[in-house]
């Protein structure tokens, strides 16, 4: 992992950053296996975006509202 990424995880909650990586392995194997199946790009990268923003939703549960 590059330096720079690491230094933006370090200031995260774990459980943020549990998510994010849960996250992250689940949608890109989603999106190699529906490419893999022969879906149009747009489809999936519309699929992976709905999915995404469930995750974003998640994460934003977790973390208080700073004013």
């Amino acid at each position: 992992m590059s330096p720079t990424i690491q230094a933006r995880l370090d200031g995260l909650p774990r459980a943020v950053r549990k998510t994010a990586w849960k996250g992250q392995i689940r949608l890109c194997t989603r999106y190699r296996k529906l490419i893999m199946a022969g879906k149009h790009k747009t489809v999936v990268v519309t699929a992976i975006a709905r999915e995404m923003a469930a995750f974003l939703w998640a994460i934003g549960q977790e973390v208080a509202p700073t004013p």
